[in-house]
């Protein structure tokens, strides 16, 4: 143990699949590389899944598993020192029993309490640990501190290489066609981007709703609109936009849009380096793939994406400059301190109408003015009715009255901004206004919460969060806990706190 300890020592992991679960073993090889910068790191997985994991910086070589028989004489052909099992199946548990190695270690999977939640409902405390944190465990018998705790930009370099760009000022795509809040999270790469290419023409491919976004961001040579919600024809529509991005002959598309639509777009576009996600419903359409972790942010998720071209992946959101006249008709800064945005295009991801009221008037009493309301037109009867609730006195109801430059004017100026998970929190995150997420049937782990220092999450640790990825029309198990048993106190408090920042 001393000597393994105290040389490099070479060691195998074990994660053969799947994919998300393979990536979330970088932080394992990143500390292991920390504490011994020569030792040799193998791990075995699934052959399908042995190019993504090639890629990565810290890991010197992938075993495809092929069977039982052939692993065992491969692995003992290694001559390993440790062995870390952070697989814990049956077929996992024989080969470190026939494998040869002065050190095995296997992680603590809690199979047994995840069945019984599953089949019998009964909970257990085991369930409320990460899998990445029941990974990390594994590093203390070897004196490993798990100085890194989760996963980081640069911890996969993608497939496909370098593209080959042509010299002189490139023309490059950026293909972002999904909701706001996608779209003002996908605005650090829109900045990286032209931090990386100063020189380039970047277009963005967006809709029509949220075209304000990046053409605040003053980043975009140029903004064009996918009509696909409200074109007579879907099919016309992307043949015209296709023509259309062919005719501009791009050098590069750059897509965090994780769609079939969008990779395709590209393809049929004709541009020659496309660059987007793994896990992309279109993936076959990309010259290079991104590996996709849901515990990074979405900031740094979209940052990823431009590994193929820098190696300095970090940046802050831009600015978002004024529209000319868009304050127009807006109470004069200073007016209003708070602003709460109580819609959602999911139910489940709204907060229960009397309690958004009940924090409207604690708002109100603590700032001593009116609470700003924003929505959509989709939202004006759902805010009616808590603004009915509030008060009207303590209310300045402006939902659907104004524009996308309108709404990031009428935040602007706000102490603080509490929101549903949807855009308009992350519109007050990208302007620096401080910002308080409530949220029910997703959460912070899927990487779309408000991002920056100080912003807050409020939630309730439930193990049957997240029930969906965006939400749902009403709660799978019927009893809406999640958003029931958040209290008005727990999210006046998370404003006061962030307001302070």
């Amino acid at each position: 143990m001393v000597d393994i300890l105290n040389n490099n020592p070479k060691i195998l992991v074990i994660r053969m699949s799947s994919l998300g679960d393979i990536i979330l073993t970088a932080p394992v090889f990143r500390n292991l590389r920390a504490k011994w910068p020569g030792a040799r790191l193998d791990i075995i997985v699934k052959p399908q899944f042995q190019g993504a994991v090639s890629k990565s910086a810290f890991i010197d070589r992938v075993i495809p598993f092929t069977g039982l028989a052939r692993a065992v004489r491969d692995v003992n052909a290694g001559g390993y020192d440790v062995i870390i099992d952070l697989h814990a199946t049956l077929r996992s548990r024989l080969l470190c029993l026939a494998a040869r190695a002065p050190l095995k270690l296997r992680y603590r999977k809690a199979a047994l309490s995840r069945r019984l939640f599953v089949d019998f409902r009964i909970p257990s405390p085991s369930l409320e640990k990460h899998t990445l944190d029941r990974y990390l465990e594994v590093l203390a018998p070897l004196d490993v501190p798990a100085v890194h705790r989760g996963p980081e930009l640069g911890d996969w370099t993608p497939g496909g290489g370098k593209p080959a760009l042509g010299p002189g000022p490139l023309k490059i795509c950026l293909v972002q066609t999904a909701f706001l809040g996608d779209c003002v999270l996908t605005l650090p790469l829109l900045k990286k981007l032209r931090e990386v290419f100063p020189r380039a023409a970047v277009t963005v491919v967006t809709r029509p709703e949220t075209a304000g976004i990046f053409a605040a961001s003053g980043l975009a040579a140029e903004i064009i609109e996918d009509r696909k919600k409200t074109a007579a024809s879907g099919l016309a529509e992307f043949r015209r936009l296709a023509a259309q991005l062919r005719a501009r002959g791009f050098d590069a598309a750059i897509i965090p849009h994780r769609s079939l639509r969008s990779a395709l777009l590209a393809w049929r576009a004709g541009i020659p380096a496309r660059v987007g996600f793994s896990s992309s419903a279109g993936s076959f359409f990309l010259t290079h793939k991104v590996p996709f972790s849901w515990l990074l942010h979405d900031v740094e998720r979209n940052l990823s994406l431009l590994s193929p071209l820098a190696e300095n992946l970090k940046t802050a959101f831009p600015g978002l400059r004024a529209a000319a006249g868009a304050a127009a008709g807006l109470p004069p800064p200073g007016s209003l301190c708070a602003g709460v945005n109580t819609g959602s295009a999911w139910p489940t991801k709204r907060w229960p109408a009397e309690k958004w009221a009940r924090l409207i008037r604690r708002l109100s009493a603590h700032y001593g003015g009116k609470v700003l309301m924003v929505g959509g037109p989709g939202e004006k009867d759902w805010n009616a009715g808590i603004e009915r609730r509030a008060g009207p006195e303590h209310c300045l109801n402006l939902t659907g009255k104004t524009s996308m430059p309108g709404l990031m004017e009428a935040i602007r100026p706000l102490k603080v901004f509490v929101s549903n998970d949807s855009g308009p929190m992350h519109i007050a995150a990208a302007m620096g206004v401080p910002a308080v997420g409530i949220f029910g049937p997703t959460t912070r782990e899927l990487g779309f919460f408000p991002y920056g220092p100080g912003n807050r999450v409020v939630e309730t640790p439930l193990a049957c969060r997240p029930c969906a990825l965006h939400g749902s029309k009403k709660c799978p198990r019927g009893h809406f806990l999640c958003m029931r048993l958040l209290t008005v106190e727990e999210v006046f408090n998370a404003a006061s706190l962030a307001a302070k920042r």
